[in-house]
């Protein structure tokens, strides 16, 4: 059986320019593939930090008293609007064909 790295990238423009480079051309809907290489990306901040209302209701109004709120352990979100990615990068991660993984994005 074939085996994969998938390489995670900031955005499509970056997954573009590293599957040229690597001779991948197979379009997919998510991700390019070919040459052992699965090249995704991500769309704008796939996830993020949970509401504080998520924890408490009562954290919907800011009240001083309430004041730090630090939660243990911190939840996090997928935005509707990255969903899909999200899960597409999920699904990639999970297949058993990949054995590498290359983080390819900045640093944020």
């Amino acid at each position: 059986m074939p085996t994969y790295t998938l390489i995670i990238t900031e955005k499509p423009s970056v997954a573009q320019a590293i599957a040229k480079s690597i001779g991948v051309t197979g379009r997919r809907d998510g991700y390019l593939e070919g040459n052992g290489y699965l090249v995704s990306w991500c769309v704008g901040h796939l996830v993020e930090l949970s509401t504080a209302d998520s924890y408490d209701p009562r954290y919907s109004r800011w009240a001083r008293e309430d004041l730090p709120i630090l939660p243990e352990p911190w939840r996090f979100s997928v935005s509707p609007a990255t969903k899909k990615q999200f899960e597409i990068l999920k699904s990639l991660m999970e297949r058993p064909d990949v054995t590498e993984l290359v983080e390819a994005t900045d640093v944020g």
